[in-house]
């Protein structure tokens, strides 16, 4: 998770001090999806891209690697924030996803969301800080870490399809 001083360490605390959003099966079964939406639309600037790592995800052993990279850097909120003028500390974040049919899609349908602003958000986290964080569940490991960040995990590309659906990406 990077070292004690690392954004992307303090990102990942807040979800497990509860502060994040509820769990995908929560999200997906119990439809909580309606009680928990950041602001649409409320993206900050940032990048999203994508390469091709030539090696197997748990659960996928015939498959490469789709490796997502997202870079937005600190930055001053604006109206469509929730603290406009002020101060945003930015995110960097590299998620995975098996390069099968499926995965593709799942892809493409996250550079949709991310290209409609409706991927990412500014909240504020445990610190009282406004930070980047993910609307959607991203797997941040290839493989190790818990159930909620890295595979094996045979749900997960019909959990985040499900999921984005909810907000309007088919």
């Amino acid at each position: 998770m990077g070292s004690g001083q690392s954004r992307d360490k303090f990102h990942c605390n807040q979800y497990l001090n509860g502060q994040g959003p509820p769990p995908l099966v929560h999200q997906a079964n119990e439809e909580v999806n309606g009680t928990y939406r950041p602001f649409n639309g409320s993206q900050p600037e940032g990048q999203m891209t994508w390469v091709i790592l030539h090696r197997d995800l748990p659960g996928f052993p015939d498959d490469n690697t789709l490796q997502i990279n997202y870079v937005f850097p600190d930055g001053i909120q604006t109206e469509k924030h929730p603290h406009p003028g002020q101060p945003f500390a930015g995110l960097r974040l590299w998620a995975y996803l098996p390069d099968n049919r499926e995965g593709r899609k799942v892809l493409r349908l996250l550079d949709r969301a991310f290209n409609q602003q409706l991927l990412f958000t500014i909240a504020t986290n445990q610190h009282g800080e406004d930070v980047v964080t993910a609307g959607i569940p991203h797997k941040t490991q290839p493989d190790g870490g818990t159930k909620t960040e890295s595979y094996p995990d045979p749900d997960y590309l019909k959990t985040v399809r499900k999921l984005l659906k909810d907000k309007g990406i088919e």
